[in-house]
This record gives C-alpha cells, sequence and structure tokens, in this order.
C-alpha cells in the first residue's frame, strides 16, 4: 500500500496540489488518529479563512461601489485591492486545499493552467494596488499643492487598469508552463505543477517574483510611509506651537473681569445702564478667541484623521507582507535546494503556510470596518437600505394621525435645516 502524499509546496499563484512520495514526508508516518485531526483542523482553518475572506469583501466592493461619498482616489484602489483578495479566496484557497485533502488534483488540465494564472495575477494585483495606494498618500500628504493637479479619480483608474495590465503579463508564464500530469507509480492521481525548460530558469523565476513582489514593493511602501510619518510628525509639532500660542493668548488677553476690578485697558467694564449691550471690542475679543479655537479643532481633527488613514494603509501592508513572507521564503528555498524543502515543509507545514498567506483575504474587511469609521457608517446605511424593501408596510393611519403627524413632520425639517445651517 503507498504512502499517504501530502502535497507539494508551490509558488504564489498556483495551485500547489501535487503530491510529493516516499516514506516519512508530512503526516505519512502519523498515525491514523492523528492525520484525522489534522485534516479536520486544516479544514475547519481553510471554511473560516474563505467564508470570512468571500462575504468580507463582497462587503466592502457592495459598500464602495453603492456609495457615491466613499468614491475617493484611495478608496478606488482599496476597491480593486478588493476585488484581486475576492480572486485570491475564490481561485486560491479551493484549488489548494481540495486536491491537499484528495491527494491528486481532480479538475483537468484548462482548469489547472487558468487556476494558476488567475492565482499569480491576484497575487500581483494585490501587491501593486498597495505601491500605488502608499504613493498616492505620499502624493496628497507630502506635496497636496502640485497633486491635486493630477491626483484625480480618472488618473487613479488608469493606475488601477496599469496594475491589472501588468499583474497579467507578469504572470504570463504560468498557464504556458504550468499542466496537468499523471503518475506513472500511483494510478489515478494527477499533479498540477510547473514543468520549467531547466533549474535555472526555475531559479530566474523565483528570483523574479520575489523582487518584484516582495522587495521592490516592500522599498517603496517604506520610504513612502517613512516620509509621510515625517511630515505628520512635522505637522504635529506646528499644530502644538499654535495650540500653546492660542491658549496663551486666550489666558493673556480674555480673562473674565474680578469684582472691583477696573480693567487693564484691553476691555472697558459694561455699566449695568447699558441694557445688556457688549462692547464692540469685547465681541471682538470674544470672536476671534473662538476662532482660533476652532480653527486648532479643526487642524487637529485633520490630523486625527491623517493618522488614522495611515495607520490604516499601513497595518494592511505589514499584514500582507507577513502573510506573504512564509510562502515566498519557501518557494526560494524548493528552488534552490528541493530535497530539503520537501523534507521539511511537505504535509502540514506547507498547508499552514498556505492559509497564512490566504488570511490577507479576510484580515482587510476587518481593518476596514474596525478603523475606518466613514466606513462602517457607510456599511450601515447600506444594510438599511437593503433591508429596506424586506420590511412590512405599516398600515395608513387616520386621517386626523396624517395630519398630526405631517404637523410634526414639518416642524423637525424645519427645525433641522434651520440647526444645520443658513438659507
Amino acid at each position: 500500500m503507498a504512502a499517504p502524499r501530502p502535497p507539494n509546496a508551490s509558488l504564489p499563484g498556483s495551485p500547489g496540489s501535487g503530491p510529493l512520495h516516499g516514506p516519512g514526508n508530512g503526516t505519512g508516518d502519523a498515525p491514523r488518529g492523528s492525520r484525522d485531526l489534522d485534516i479536520t483542523v486544516r479544514i475547519l482553518l481553510y471554511s473560516a479563512v474563505f467564508l470570512l475572506g468571500v462575504f468580507g469583501n463582497v462587503t466592502v466592493i457592495a459598500v464602495l461601489s453603492l456609495n457615491k461619498r466613499l468614491r475617493t482616489v484611495t478608496n478606488s484602489f482599496l476597491l480593486s485591492l478588493a476585488i484581486s483578495d475576492q480572486m485570491v479566496a475564490l481561485f486560491c484557497i479551493p484549488f489548494t486545499f481540495i486536491p491537499t485533502v484528495m491527494e491528486t488534483f481532480v479538475f483537468g488540465k484548462v482548469i489547472c493552467k487558468t487556476v494558476a494564472y488567475l492565482m499569480g495575477m491576484s497575487v500581483g494585483v494585490s501587491t501593486f494596488s498597495l505601491v500605488a495606494i502608499s504613493i498616492e498618500r505620499y502624493n496628497a500628504i507630502c506635496n497636496p499643492l502640485q497633486s491635486r493637479v493630477w491626483q484625480t479619480r480618472s488618473h487613479a483608474y488608469r493606475v488601477i487598469v496599469a496594475t491589472w495590465l501588468l499583474s497579467a503579463l507578469l504572470m504570463l508564464p504560468y498557464p504556458v508552463y504550468t499542466t496537468r500530469t499523471s503518475e506513472a507509480a500511483y494510478p489515478g492521481v494527477y499533479r498540477c505543477q510547473h514543468h520549467w525548460p531547466g533549474i535555472h530558469v526555475k531559479q530566474a523565476w523565483h528570483v523574479l517574483l520575489v523582487v518584484t513582489l516582495f522587495l521592490i514593493p516592500g522599498l517603496v511602501m517604506i520610504v513612502a510611509y517613512g516620509l509621510i510619518s515625517w511630515e505628520l510628525y512635522r505637522g504635529m509639532q506646528f499644530e502644538m506651537g499654535l495650540t500653546q500660542e492660542a491658549k496663551a493668548q486666550q489666558n493673556g488677553g480674555v480673562q473674565p473681569l474680578a469684582e472691583g476690578d477696573e480693567g487693564d485697558g484691553c476691555y472697558i467694564p459694561v455699566p449695568r445702564s447699558a441694557g445688556g449691550a457688549v462692547e464692540l471690542s469685547v465681541l471682538t475679543s470674544e470672536d476671534h478667541a473662538k476662532e482660533e479655537r476652532a480653527r486648532v479643532n479643526r487642524s487637529e481633527a485633520k490630523l486625527q484623521a491623517k493618522r488614522r488613514v495611515i495607520r490604516m494603509l499601513i497595518v494592511i501592508v505589514v499584514l500582507f507582507f507577513v502573510c506573504w513572507l512564509p510562502l515566498y521564503v519557501a518557494n526560494v528555498w524548493k528552488a534552490f535546494d528541493h530535497k530539503a524543502a520537501v523534507r521539511a515543509l511537505s504535509g502540514t507545514p506547507i498547508s499552514f503556510i498556505h492559509l497564512l498567506s490566504y488570511t490577507s483575504t479576510c484580515v482587510n474587511p476587518v481593518i476596514y470596518c474596525f478603523m475606518n469609521k466613514r466606513f462602517r457608517k457607510a456599511l450601515a446605511a447600506t444594510c438599511a437600505g437593503c433591508l429596506a424593501p424586506c420590511r412590512r408596510r405599516r398600515p395608513r393611519p387616520p386621517d386626523d394621525e396624517v395630519t398630526a403627524t405631517g404637523a410634526s413632520l414639518s416642524k423637525f425639517s424645519y427645525t433641522t435645516v434651520s440647526s444645520i445651517g443658513g438659507p
């Protein structure tokens, strides 16, 4: 009886379902009960990641697409990122895990080539989208005046199209060199794997992917977010100085007079016979103080918003590379030392490395919901709009109730409009 065949370590963008043969690989020599528990745990974890990734990214795509107020330059890139993550969830997880459990690639040759291509393309789009977001944020924060001229949604759409085309061209070797083959030693067992022209071509391809999808993007993001952090730090120092100056002016220039105090020449005490009238100089000082406080509050609010956006984007980038780095390392190791990588990674290790890489598809929606207040409000509004047609219509009240309700609504509308602003 042949030994169990654990899955093969694969590149980002390849099905990774080919079995590795021979005793002692992965869970091949493990007891049956331990192996069943291992498979059960993997099924539960993969299913959870798949469901979270699919429903989370569907939610992000729906909210960003249906809400016009969220159609900004940054959200355009985030929408592209959510679509690519959805592709990873739909094409990577099932076609990696199902052959792992069945120990054979049950899908056909066309599916093998198509899935390998879509896997690589989705990973490339995710990486290039993160790079585009970092560059866009750098220009918006560090060069706001210059970037306003060209940083538009149409420009963002062109960049997004370019990222998809670049990923599509970069991953063309996958459908060319990926194929489904049968195993002569194990009848009925099929593998979906890459057949490179030579070992040097294989090594060069892995190095190209690491440089293109990891080293260069990582360097660009580190530089962009480092400069943004420095700009925000300088802005915080400037705003803190203005706040201290404003407080000093308030404490030194606009102080209520003590009883019997004749004033210090800045303003004149108002006599009771004036009928509550306030001198113009007092109003001017108070209005100036209010304007200073409002200006400082607006500046602090803007800085807080910028810090939240940058913190959200940095978390996305860090989690993306933390999730994908182990798989890149495993693939490079396999390309340069195949036997050692097979012995160390076959079975459970490579399965969980794949799982870690696929968790990147479900962390982005969580970050949006918990770190972006506008997104949470838009999500609630979208859900309310979707549930509105499903609500039952209430019976029409009597005429007197309709009249009273109309008067009440009119009063509420007038009060609301008056409180918001002038006519």
